[in-house]
């Protein structure tokens, strides 16, 4: 179920990355990927 969540989260991340045009956007889809990963944490 962790490798799953991760996977899932990778490619989330991947895609948004893939999507934002600009290096604030990178850090917005980063931010947003890392408070991702705290929710499944908790």
């Amino acid at each position: 179920m962790k490798n799953l969540v991760i996977g899932l989260l990778l490619a989330l991340t991947t895609l948004s990355l893939a999507a934002c045009n600009t290096v604030r956007g990178a850090g917005q889809d980063v931010e947003d990927a890392g408070e991702a990963v705290q929710d499944a944490a908790d």
